[in-house]
C-alpha cells in the first residue's frame, strides 16, 4: 500500500522496538522517513534494517537545544514535515521511596519535556495539513504498582495531545495519541531489572492481560501508520487503546 506516499515524516526513538518498526512500516507505505536516537549500538543496527531509504540522526529525546537543532536539520533535508512518531521514551519502575530528584528529572525530560520542545520547535516546519502522534502508555491509567514516575510522565503526554489538537487544528495539524499496553520490544530489557526479577514482572504483567499475551511491534505500528495517513483526518485529539484489553480489567 502506498498511505504515506511522499509524505515527509519524522520518528523518534526510531532505532529499536515500536520506532524501527514504524519506521519500516513507514518506509513500505512509501514515506521518506528520518528517525533518531541516541545509542550507537543501535542506530547501527537501524541503518542495516533500514538501510540509505531513511535519515538516522544521532538525538538526545531530553535535550531541548538538541530538539531545536533537529528541527533545524530536518528542514535542510526535507522542507517540511508531513507526520510526526513522538515515540522515544525510557520507563523506570522503582518503589515510591527509591526516587531522586535526578531519577525524576531524566524520566521527565525524555518523556514529556522533551517531547514538548521538538513540538515547539518542528512547527515552522510543520506543513498544512500535518499530523502528530504521540506514543504514551496505559500505565497511565492503571495505576500499577512501581510505575508512579512512568505513568506521571505519560500521562501528561496524554493531556499534551488533547491539548494541542486544540491549540494547533487550526494550523492544520492533527495531534493524537496511541496507549500500547505491554509490547514485546527492548524496552522491558531497560527496566534495570536482575533476569530472574524481569521474568517474574513480565509473567505478573501477562497474567493481567485478557489477550493472554504481549502485543507486538507491528501492531502498535500499523496504528500509528493509519493515524498518520489521510485515512485519519478526522480524528483529533483521540487516544487509542492497544493493551490487549488490560485496561478494561
Amino acid at each position: 500500500m502506498n498511505r504515506l506516499n511522499g509524505k515527509r515524516t519524522l520518528i523518534t526513538g526510531g532505532t529499536s522496538g515500536i520506532g524501527l518498526e514504524t519506521a519500516r512500516q513507514f518506509l513500505a507505505e512509501g514515506a521518506r522517513v528520518a528517525v533518531t536516537g541516541s545509542n550507537p549500538k543501535t542506530i547501527e543496527e537501524a541503518r542495516k534494517v533500514l538501510g540509505d531509504e531513511a535519515l538516522i540522526l544521532q538525538v538526545d529525546a531530553g535535550d531541548v537545544a538538541g530538539q531545536k537543532e533537529l528541527a533545524r536539520t530536518l528542514g535542510k533535508a526535507f522542507g517540511q514535515l508531513d507526520a510526526v512518531f513522538v515515540n522515544a521514551g525510557v520507563a523506570e519502575l522503582r518503589p515510591v521511596e527509591a526516587w531522586d530528584e535526578a531519577g525524576w528529572d531524566r524520566s521527565f525530560a525524555i518523556n514529556l519535556k522533551g517531547p514538548f520542545f521538538l513540538v515547539q520547535a518542528l512547527l515552522p516546519i510543520l506543513a498544512k495539513p500535518a499530523s502528530i502522534v504521540l506514543n504514551t502508555s496505559i500505565n497511565a491509567r492503571i495505576g500499577m504498582p512501581n510505575s508512579s514516575v512512568y505513568a506521571a510522565s505519560k500521562a501528561g503526554l496524554i493531556s499534551m495531545a488533547r491539548t494541542l489538537s486544540g491549540e494547533l487544528i487550526g494550523r492544520g495539524i492533527r495531534v493524537n495519541a496511541v496507549s500500547p499496553g505491554p509490547v514485546s520490544t527492548p524496552l522491558y530489557g531497560k527496566l534495570g531489572l536482575a533476569p530472574g526479577e524481569l521474568e517474574k514482572v513480565a509473567g505478573s504483567i501477562l497474567s493481567q492481560v485478557p489477550a493472554g499475551r504481549f502485543g507486538e511491534p507491528s501492531e502498535i505500528a500499523k496504528t500509528v501508520v493509519f493515524l498518520a495517513s489521510d485515512e485519519a483526518g478526522y480524528i483529533v485529539g483521540s487516544e487509542l487503546v492497544i493493551d490487549g484489553g488490560m485496561s478494561n480489567l
